[in-house]
């Protein structure tokens, strides 16, 4: 049993996937002029992967705050705080989400047109 969850690896690793995956994710997305639509796809799906990992990760570590003696990691994961801890995987899953759809209502948009220009006049 560790003293703190804050020398746990879990912890570490939940920084990697809170912070340091998502902004390297954003840096990417906005340093770019052009972009296909799979590289967007993937950015999606990899944001809303760290949005489960992330809630996972938190789950974990409020668990093992229980059983710590250290009173820092419950006042964080134990208590009302560790609800805006939830805000950053939500905003990174809306996100995710928000690409997937954009790229799969543009397909669907195209596809339509496809058929309307194949079909004149068809239903």
């Amino acid at each position: 049993m560790s003293l703190s969850v804050f020398v746990e690896l879990r912890f570490w690793v939940l920084v990697v996937f809170s912070v340091v995956l998502p902004a390297g994710i954003y840096a990417a997305l906005l340093a770019t002029r052009a972009i296909s639509r799979m590289a967007v796809l993937g950015f999606g799906v990899a944001l809303v992967l760290i949005a489960g990992v992330d809630v996972y990760l938190l789950q974990s570590l409020a668990n093992v705050a229980k059983t710590t003696p250290s009173l820092a990691d419950d006042a964080v994961f134990l208590s009302e705080l560790s609800i805006a801890l939830y805000v950053l995987p939500v905003v990174f899953g809306g996100i995710g989400v928000n690409l997937i759809s954009h790229i799969l209502l543009r397909h669907l948009s195209e596809a339509e047109a496809r058929f309307d220009k194949e079909h004149p006049g068809g239903p």
